[in-house]
């Protein structure tokens, strides 16, 4: 049977189940949303004279909820306009609509016999075919459905989400004994192609993979702290991003997660493990004490830290009263910073064996390590499995069985055995056989140890990896801060890997070499990386320096090259693409907005910044913002030139930046033309499609544009509107003065409303405005601010 899922009904309204309605409806599946009927009417109800048979009062549950995803932080929804695809309902009334859904999804309380008469119901109004699944985060899938029907048995299984389901990428697919293999591979591919989630095959056991190692590693740290008289504050110093690990570290973790829920998902495991496994899985004193004090965490205003005065405190977990927050410095954290990558720095520290940070870490990462090796086969078929739900749910860099090679496996197995611990047969087996490492690459792919030997990973073909691919064919050229590779299919990559991906000189060269270089042999270009952000944008530090040496010779040499390089993206003679994702801001969206098309990640979060740091944009962005405004208007159909000039200058003016790809729509930086991957990992190879289906569409390109500007009447309403907001005391002196030189570029000088302008004059009157502004101490203070802070400087 082929299936197809096309709407989609959730049952449970809570934050996980509107969690997982609203990442439905952003990604265009329409979901009804059931939550149980109140059992009384609300004070204001009874004002209103409702009464209980009222849809209002019966839908009140799910209503809230829906609205509830308005106000959650951060946002569940890519847009408002997700919520039109949202209907509510409650499981009373409206369950006669689950025959019309294609999926099912029970989300309602964590209790079996609950749960069993959900499915019980849900049985009784499915059509044959549909698929039901749980979001259960450790209930066996199995249990719950054993009294339904067989249709149901074969098309059920647990589709577990991580909170929140938006931004976390894993989704472990739990199959039974009845699940039909059709179904599940199904399942697997919608998941990955549709839902953009990184799937993972888990077996029916307590907590499944991700949540059972991440609940051992969170209770056996906090065993150490107590061990080593590690203060909270020092655990998190060095339990974060210095090992690979969220900046939320482990307490600070336990504080967004929630002190009950957590408690709840270690006590699913206590209750049905034996040994010195249960006594890992049982919570300790403090934290039940904290459990009995409503000490909760985020949810609460105060678990293992708090906030006092704008001042973090953290719990001392002997007196259970706050203290100042506390690091944990030494000579091995210290070192560890100097090194590249997660990798080199759990080494480091792992290697510092006299060293209290390096015991602490030692002594956390070892029985997670072992842990992880002894439930192979029980959680979870292979070694990649869990690696990869450890990262894409819990937000580790590098999986157990990563962070085993990254240490050095012989090394640290010897190390354990001295100290009295018990290593798995089959990693014993693995290393007496001359194996060093759980994973090796050769020939541009990766091989991972499956107990009796090595076997190739297997990658979904639109998954791309920049450093197999450079692996395989080589690279055509590089400098410093860019690489041009063959991404094969006559398409080529330029690969942006300066530090934060900025913008600078080295990066100008290479684009202005690369589009030369696919102009002769070559279909295309997709300009992208795989770093943590697409680019932040030009070098700040650079220019603050060139600026306070007074080198404006220098600056403006530097911009005429990057207007340049923007003008050759978009009139090359082959199409260019970019593959914008993450942060793609200032002179990232200024390399975006004149390509062919930009194929965009759905967390894709761009805007023209420079107004922050007192600058108005230097490249031509502004320039392109106001063509593609332009060039979204319907054929044939008068528009109001200054509307659009202000709609242009507002944005830039605020430095707006789209919170997703979706939203960056509405806001003019996407149009028509750009395309969105729905999973980030597949967005190079959907950006390599969009060059080659512009090619097979018999692209040209696009000719010289004139502009038509709203002159001296435009320029005169923009600054006016800045006025306003000063006289409000909403802007400073300097903010008109950046705003009166933004109008005096969109408006195209002192000329008249509607004369047409080369791009050239834009992009002329866009330097002298920059180049006037970076002179400006304010300016300059405003920069320096950014830099150092990290943040702006109102001044």
């Amino acid at each position: 049977m082929k299936h197809s899922i096309k709407s989609a009904a959730v049952l449970g309204s809570g934050v996980m189940g509107s969690g997982i309605a609203a990442h439905l409806a952003n990604l265009g599946i329409p979901v009804m949303m059931l939550d149980i009927v109140p059992h009384e009417l609300t004070k204001e109800e009874e004002k209103k004279g409702l009464s209980m048979e009222h849809p209002g009062v019966r839908n009140r549950i799910t209503a809230a909820s829906k609205m509830a995803l308005l106000k959650q932080k951060p946002s569940p929804i890519t847009t408002k306009k997700s919520l039109d695809l949202i209907s509510i309902g409650n499981m009373e009334d409206d369950m006669g609509k689950l025959s019309t859904v294609d999926w099912i999804i029970e989300v309602v309380v964590e209790n079996l016999e609950v749960k069993k008469k959900v499915f019980a119901n849900i049985d009784t109004y499915r059509t044959e075919g549909t698929i039901v699944s749980s979001n259960t985060s450790g209930i066996s899938v199995e249990a719950m459905i054993e009294d339904c029907s067989e249709d149901m048995k074969k098309h059920f299984l647990g589709t577990h989400f991580f909170n929140p389901p938006r931004y976390l990428k894993l989704l472990e697919v739990i199959p039974t004994k009845h699940t039909d293999p059709e179904v599940l591979s199904f399942m697997k591919q919608f998941g990955e192609d549709i839902l953009g989630k990184g799937v993972v095959e888990a077996k029916d056991t307590p907590n499944f993979i991700a949540n059972r190692i991440g609940t051992y590693g969170l209770l056996v740290t906090v065993r150490e702290m107590q061990k080593g008289a590690f203060s909270v504050g020092e655990v998190d110093s060095v339990t974060g991003p210095l090992i690979g690990r969220p900046k939320s570290a482990t307490f600070r973790t336990l504080d967004v997660v929630g002190l009950d829920t957590f408690s709840h998902v270690a006590k699913n495991v206590y209750d049905q493990v034996q040994g010195a496994e249960k006594e890992v899985f049982d919570v300790p004193e403090f934290m039940k004490k904290m459990l009995e004090n409503g000490w909760l965490g985020a949810k609460s205003g105060q678990g293992f830290f708090v906030k006092k005065d704008r001042i973090i405190y953290e719990l001392n977990p002997e007196t259970l009263e706050y203290e100042d927050r506390k690091q944990l410095k030494t000579t091995a954290t210290e070192m560890a910073k100097q090194e590249k990558g997660p990798r080199n720095k759990l080494k480091a520290l792992v290697s510092a064996k006299d060293d209290k940070a390096g015991e602490l870490v030692w002594s956390v990462l070892k029985p997670v390590l072992i842990y992880s090796a002894e439930l192979l086969g029980e959680i979870a078929d292979d070694i990649v499995s869990i690696d990869q739900a450890m990262k894409w749910g819990f937000g580790w860099e590098v999986g157990p069985f990563e962070t085993w090679d990254a240490i050095g496996l012989r090394k640290s197995v010897e190390r354990m055995q001295e100290e009295g611990e018990t290593i798995p047969d089959w990693v014993l087996k693995m290393l007496g056989n001359g194996n060093e490492s759980f994973y090796k690459t050769g020939n541009g792919s990766v091989y991972y140890y499956d107990r009796e030997g090595y076997k190739q990973q297997e990658f979904n073909q639109k998954e791309m990896n920049i450093k197999n691919v450079k692996e395989l064919k080589g690279v055509i050229k590089k400098n410093s801060g860019a690489s041009l590779i063959d991404m094969g299919d006559g398409v080529a990559l330029l690969e942006f890997h300066s530090p934060s991906n900025a913008i600078g000189l080295d990066i100008i060269q290479m684009v202005n070499y690369a589009i030369e270089e696919v102009g002769k042999n070559y279909k295309g270009l997709v300009i992208g990386n795989q770093g943590k952000n697409f680019c932040v944008g030009a070098n700040l530090a650079m220019m603050l320096m060139e600026a306070q040496d007074d080198n404006y010779f220098e600056l403006d040499m530097v911009i005429r090259q990057f207007q340049n390089m923007a003008m050759n993206i978009k009139y090359s003679e082959k199409p260019v693409v970019t593959a914008a994702f993450n942060m793609t801001l200032g002179g990232g969206a200024e390399v975006s907005l004149p390509a062919a098309a930009i194929q965009a990640s759905p967390e894709t979060y761009i805007g023209l910044v420079e107004f922050g740091v007192g600058l108005i944009p230097g490249g031509g962005g502004t320039k392109e913002l106001y063509l593609k405004e332009l060039r979204n208007l319907p054929q044939g159909v008068n528009f109001d030139l200054t509307k659009i000039a202000n709609n242009v200058f507002e944005k830039v003016a605020t430095a707006k930046v789209s919170t997703s790809a979706a939203e960056a729509i509405e806001h003019g930086y996407l149009d028509s033309n750009d395309r969105i991957s729905v999973n980030p990992d597949h967005l190079l190879y959907d950006a390599k499609e969009r060059v080659l289906a512009l090619v097979k569409a018999g692209y040209k390109k696009p000719k010289r544009e004139t502009i038509p500007v709203v002159g001296e009447a435009g320029y005169a309403a923009m600054v006016m509107g800045a006025k306003t907001l000063q006289y409000g005391g909403y802007a400073s002196d300097h903010d008109v003065k950046i705003a009166e030189k933004l109008a005096y570029v969109l408006s195209g000088g002192r000329i008249k409303e509607g004369t047409l302008i080369d791009e050239q004059v834009m992009l002329d009157l866009e330097r002298e405005a920059f180049l006037s502004l970076i002179a400006e101490p304010l300016t300059q203070a405003r920069m320096q601010h950014m830099l150092v802070k990290g943040k702006a400087l109102r001044n």
